[in-house]
């Protein structure tokens, strides 16, 4: 007979279906989950309004948590620290940690005796996402006798060497001393008594220690709403000039300057074309280079696009540019893979395990010299023969199709739910997942 589905309380304190990022990828976990679990999600008063327009019952299905009598406090601190917005999220996730505990000393006043109760199989925490917010509820759950899953975490990717400049521009003072979140209170047993901990990345797990090794499951942290990518495509046949894009927020690490750089030769000569979708702080820098490098003709600013509408705007190109140094998950890489674009990153962090050989090219990390010469190597070989490029986006497009979209992620969440209710052994992959 078919196994009963679950009974999960999901911790999703981000999660919100008209953000992006993180608070997107908690709403999209929910609602795959919610088609094979029966899930309660508990997430934060800020996501309410947005996830109500969804048609989802409050009560019965989620329940919102009021946090911000610590939380504002805090976020003013923040704002201070950083300055400049879109950057310091080292500091910021720290200073999240505070009002995590007094939302998770909420969630347990208004749901403990249920847990105690055993209305609930099993307690996952999946947001927050980093690897050094600790939890309050683990040991209470095991005390309870239900299981405590966590994960995909993902987070804590060093800093490559080379890239100090970008470092202080990104004020990631706090970076230089990361591992001090060990001395956190909770740190400790939150992975003593998690049932589970779900890694998104190979980096992620290696952070684990070796006592807790035995309780990783590897699953890639990002998928593609397939109601949002996917339904276009790129295709026709591919003829000069190279459509490139890039999409993200215009930060240091998102390495957007050494794509311009890679390709100024080839936009000279008429072979490329390069599309910047987004915006931020580098946005002035990249004009000017541009400018500099005499090729503004050859380059376009897109501005933000809304993420509704970005899919018919990426499908227009061939090739996804995205040489980001520092990047945890890669969800963007996912998303223009499934229209088809060939995606060029580095090899390192969440793209370089999106990308598999036969569907993209991940450049070996190094200088920032280095990688210019990496980028400007595969742009080259492409304008020298296009025809690559659509037999690879196809391939591309199937890895995504079959691993990455969030009904996979969900079914191989509940794989891990089976596992900690005694259902089945522990599921293994591999890392990253073959195509």
């Amino acid at each position: 007979m078919p196994a009963q589905r679950p009974r999960v309380l999901l911790i999703a304190e981000l999660c919100n279906p008209d953000w992006v990022s993180v608070p997107l990828e908690g709403w999209s976990l929910y609602r795959a989950l919610a088609e094979v679990a029966d899930v309660h999600l508990v997430t934060q008063v800020r996501n309410r309004e947005n996830i109500l327009k969804q048609g989802v019952q409050e009560g019965s299905q989620f329940t919102a948590l009021d946090s911000t009598p610590v939380e504002k406090p805090l976020d003013k601190v923040g704002q201070l620290m950083r300055g400049t917005a879109g950057v310091g999220w080292t500091t910021a996730t720290a200073l999240s940690v505070l009002p995590y505990y007094y939302f998770e000393e909420v969630l347990w006043q208004r749901f403990g005796q249920r847990i105690k109760a055993r209305e609930f199989d099993l307690v996952h925490r999946y947001t927050p996402i980093s690897p050094t917010t600790p939890s309050t509820l683990a040991r209470r759950c095991k005390k309870a006798g239900v299981p405590f899953v966590m994960g995909p975490l993902n987070g804590g990717l060093p800093w490559p060497k080379g890239f100090g400049g970008a470092r202080r521009r990104e004020k990631e003072w706090l970076s230089y001393v990361r591992d001090a979140y060990k001395l956190m209170p909770f740190y400790k047993s939150t992975r003593e008594n998690a049932a589970a901990i779900i890694t998104g990345s190979r980096a992620t797990r290696g952070q684990v220690g070796e006592p807790w090794q035995g309780k990783t499951v590897y699953v890639p942290e990002n998928a593609i709403d397939t109601r949002r990518f996917g339904t276009a495509k790129s295709e026709g046949p591919v003829e000069l000039p190279l459509r490139v894009a890039f999409v993200g927020r215009f930060v240091p690490y998102k390495g957007m300057a050494m794509l311009m750089e890679a390709a100024a030769p080839l936009i000279r000569e008429g072979k490329v074309v390069l599309e910047y979708i987004g915006d931020g702080q580098e946005m002035p820098n990249l004009k000017a280079q541009a400018a500099r490098e005499g090729i503004e003709s050859g380059v376009t600013f897109a501005g933000w696009v809304k993420h509704q509408e970005l899919q018919g705007r990426l499908a227009k190109n061939h090739v996804f540019g995205f040489p980001s140094v520092r990047e945890f998950g890669g969800a963007v890489v996912c998303e223009a893979m499934a229209l088809g674009l060939v995606p060029i990153v580095m090899d390192y962090g969440g793209p370089g395990e999106i990308v598999s050989p036969a569907t993209g090219f991940a450049v070996p990390m190094g200088t920032p010299e280095q990688i210019v010469a990496g980028v400007r190597d595969v742009l080259t070989k492409l304008v020298a023969d296009p025809s690559v490029i659509r037999p690879m986006g196809d391939r591309a497009r199937q890895r995504i199709f079959k691993n990455f979209t969030w009904k996979a992620k969900a079914e191989q969440v509940l794989e891990v739910y089976r596992w900690v209710l005694g259902e089945r052994g522990q599921p293994d992959w591999g890392m990253p997942l073959a195509d």
